[in-house]
Order: C-alpha cells, then sequence, then structure tokens
C-alpha cells in the first residue's frame, strides 16, 4: 500500500509539474483522457443547461401517451465523433431539426466553462452537421507549430489558430492582404514568417521598405528587387504594372479558344497556362504604406498620386498575371489621402495585431467582420505577436506566429538564393549583394606527399 501511494504521489506531482511547465506534454499525458470522460459524462445535462437540447418529436410524444409510459426528455444533438487533437478536442454532431450553426457558436463561452476547457469554437462542416474544436490550454502562449503542415505552391503556414489548427496564407485563395500593427505589437515577425515560408518556393519576392530597408534588405538575397524610397518605389510598381501587361498578352495569345478545345482548357490566368510557358509568380511586399501616401510638396503629391494608382491597378488587375500584394503598415485610414479606400476594398485577406486606435481596427474589419474589431483593440500589449485575422467570408480568429528571430529568416533566405528568379522588367531594382562566403575546406593533418 505504501509502494502504491507513493507511485500515486508521483505521477500527481508529475501532472502537475507539467501541466505548469508543459501544458502542451500535459494534454497528451493526462489532460487528453480527462477531457475526454468530463466531456462524455456531463454532454447531456450541459446542452441541457446551454439551451441546445429539443422537445420530443409529436409521433415521440404519441406513442408515450398510449402506451402510458412518461413524457420522453428533450434531446440533444448526436454524438457523431469525439477525436483528440494535440491541443484538444473535436467533437462533431449532428444537428436536431429546428436547431442552427449560429445556436452553437452563441453557446461557445457557455460549453467552455461547463466543459472545463480553455477554450470551444465552433464551425459548420455541411448541412445538418457542426464541429466544437475545444482547445485544452493556451496554445497561443507558446506557439509550437506541428511538423507535418499543408503545403501547397503559394500557400504558407504562418501562425496558429487559437482553436489549434494552423493558419494559412493562401495567395491562390485570398490574393491580396492588408496587415496592421503598431509597433512592438509583432507585425515584423509575422512578416518574416511569410517570407521564411515563401522562399522555398518557385516566386519572386519583391518588396518596398521605406524605412532605409532594415526590414527587407537582411533578406535581400532572395529578393527579386527591393526598393528603399519613394523615388525608387514608384518605377519599381510602373516596372510592376508594365510586367502585368505583358503577363496578359502572353495568357492571351495562349488562350487556346477553338471549337476543338474543350472549355476546362482555356486559358483565364497564368495558372492554366502549361509549366514551360507559365510566368514566374510575384508577391509584392510593402513594409510600410504610410511613407508612400505621405507627402510634403506639389512634386511629391505628384508622386504619391501615381503610386497610390499604381497600387490600386496591381490589386485590381494583379491576380490573374500571378501578382499578389502584402500591404503592412501601422496606420490605415482614409486620412492617408484619396485612392487608399479603393485600394483596402481590393485587399482581402484582413490581419491586425495591436492597434493604437479604433479607427485602425474599423479600417481592417469594419466592413467585412464588424464584431472582430473589438478584439482587435483588446490585443494587450505584453503579448507581442497575436493577432486576429478575417476575410471576406466575415469570419475571423486569432492568431499569434511563431518567435522567427532576423538572423533565422536570414539563414533561410541564403540558403534558397540561388533559386531567385531574375526577372527582365524588374532587373534595375535587383538588390546589390555580395557572393556568400564559399564552405571553408578543412585542413587536413597529415603532410602533403612529396615526390
Amino acid at each position: 500500500m505504501t509502494e502504491f501511494t507513493v507511485a500515486l504521489l508521483v505521477v500527481v506531482a508529475a501532472a502537475v509539474i507539467l501541466r505548469w511547465r508543459r501544458p502542451a506534454w500535459y494534454w497528451m499525458t493526462f489532460g487528453v483522457t480527462l477531457a475526454s470522460l468530463r466531456v462524455l459524462v456531463r454532454y447531456t445535462s450541459v446542452m441541457d443547461a446551454c439551451g441546445l437540447t429539443v422537445p420530443p418529436s409529436r409521433w415521440r410524444l404519441t406513442l408515450a401517451r398510449l402506451t402510458g409510459r412518461p413524457v420522453p426528455e428533450w434531446r440533444a444533438p448526436r454524438i457523431l465523433r469525439l477525436r483528440p487533437t494535440r491541443t484538444g478536442l473535436a467533437l462533431r454532431l449532428k444537428v436536431r431539426p429546428g436547431q442552427d450553426a449560429f445556436d452553437f457558436s452563441a453557446a461557445t463561452d457557455r460549453l467552455r466553462h461547463s466543459f472545463g476547457m480553455y477554450g470551444v469554437t465552433s464551425r459548420e462542416l455541411r448541412s445538418g452537421v457542426v464541429e466544437l474544436r475545444m482547445t485544452g490550454y493556451d496554445v497561443l502562449a507558446r506557439v509550437q507549430m506541428p511538423t507535418n503542415t499543408d503545403r501547397a505552391p503559394m500557400r504558407v503556414p504562418v501562425a496558429l489558430r487559437e482553436d489549434g489548427s494552423v493558419h494559412y496564407r493562401d495567395y491562390r485563395t485570398v490574393p491580396h492582404g492588408l496587415t496592421l500593427g503598431a509597433t512592438e505589437s509583432g507585425k515584423s515577425v509575422y512578416q518574416r514568417n511569410l517570407v521564411a515560408g515563401l522562399a522555398p518556393q518557385d516566386v519572386a519576392l519583391v518588396g518596398i521598405d521605406c524605412k532605409q530597408g532594415v526590414e527587407l534588405f537582411p533578406l535581400a538575397r532572395r529578393f527579386s528587387a527591393l526598393a528603399d524610397n519613394p523615388d525608387t518605389a514608384l518605377e519599381l510598381l510602373e516596372a510592376l504594372v508594365s510586367r502585368m501587361e505583358g503577363v496578359y498578352q502572353v495568357i492571351r495569345s495562349e488562350q487556346r479558344i477553338s471549337a476543338s478545345v474543350d472549355d476546362a482548357e482555356i486559358a483565364a490566368d497564368i495558372w492554366d497556362l502549361p509549366e514551360d510557358l507559365r510566368p514566374v509568380p510575384v508577391v509584392l511586399l510593402v513594409d510600410e504604406v504610410a511613407e508612400l501616401a505621405l507627402f510634403a510638396s506639389k512634386e511629391e503629391e505628384k508622386r504619391r498620386d501615381r503610386i497610390i494608382t499604381a497600387l490600386v491597378r496591381l490589386a485590381q488587375l494583379g491576380r490573374a498575371a500571378g501578382i499578389y500584394l502584402e500591404i503592412c503598415g501601422q496606420r490605415f485610414g482614409s486620412e492617408l489621402g484619396k485612392g487608399i479606400t479603393m485600394l483596402r476594398a481590393q485587399l482581402t485577406g484582413r490581419t491586425a495585431h495591436r492597434v493604437n486606435d479604433e479607427t485602425s481596427a474599423n479600417m481592417a474589419f469594419g466592413d467585412i467582420a464588424p464584431d472582430a474589431v473589438l478584439a482587435a483593440v483588446q490585443i494587450p500589449s505584453e503579448t507581442p505577436g497575436i493577432a486576429v485575422a478575417g476575410d471576406s467570408t466575415g469570419g475571423w480568429a486569432r492568431i499569434r506566429a511563431p518567435h522567427t528571430s532576423m538572423r533565422q529568416a536570414v539563414n533561410i533566405c541564403n540558403k534558397h538564393a540561388g533559386i531567385t528568379p531574375e526577372l527582365p522588367e524588374l532587373a534595375p531594382f535587383r538588390p546589390a549583394v555580395a557572393p556568400l562566403p564559399s564552405a571553408r575546406v578543412p585542413l587536413s593533418k597529415a603532410a602533403p606527399a612529396t615526390a
């Protein structure tokens, strides 16, 4: 009995230490079993308390009256599957007649408290089926990206969502994006993760960094073109517009429109072209968009109007030509002048780190997900990297990118510097970098042989 007590105390102490120091390990060893039992035992009573049950059907009531049996109880949604994950549980439910997916999303906070989980989110998988994703611990406190992610061309895993799933930046689905964030909010780390994820892919990276290049120029070996001031940025953007027009001519010449060609083979963008004819896609990263929109003289105002016009043209027409925009800034509002609202309307993907005012959050989410504005404003300053990501569908989620130092990002870009595309239109803007140092040849301890 003494040995059993000692072993039990050791197990309890190990569980307490793991839960305190390594919550992910605690979840995989102890938490997943305890949480699964807790959900299954409390399920019916929790559904009833949260108002997620429905009255019995008429034929059951009639059968109970005819047979003299008690009135049937209200029915909870049927459990289709309870699947443990590395961060929580996935509970798939069959919705009862009369229920709606919104009923479950509105009850997520009550479900979180009732099941004793850290967080609960709801999503509709298909008609009549809802999935509750429950997290057992704060996955955003210490971001650990899964080893295996669903990688694809122009699709980059950049952050972790609060429900434990991976947040992807998919340029073919969401061509253009806007990233906002105040100083020390984690915006630069998010951008480094984006560049590091795109570096191994067959894509041309183009950057505009008006902070004298302090953010993007260390990564210059993987960039096909860079600009560090508004004047060079204007020339670079107009060169991109010229490239876009040239790519459209290639698509027109290879559309294969004839009576003998199936509809599915007709090309409408670069991804419909044969691989040997397909132009290299381009991702344009603008580090601080406000620096391109500010002016102090008539000449600078003319330059500013040309810059914004080029950005709007690329945002409106660039997707089919394989040109994608990633606009970043501390501030993005209508006070930046005409054309800014038109540019924002083309930026489908929205990511907002901690912002200093509600107006910036409204510019990010006011037109697509108004309830995300409050979540963006409430991000605390002591948790840099946490952001709110949304899109035109109205959905949004809290995310956090893993910390990537500048040295780590530079090493990744240097490793893949050999695949950097050389675009003739952007050749004048190719950053001049010194060649990478060759690997050192180890000296042999043995003396060289003499003839």
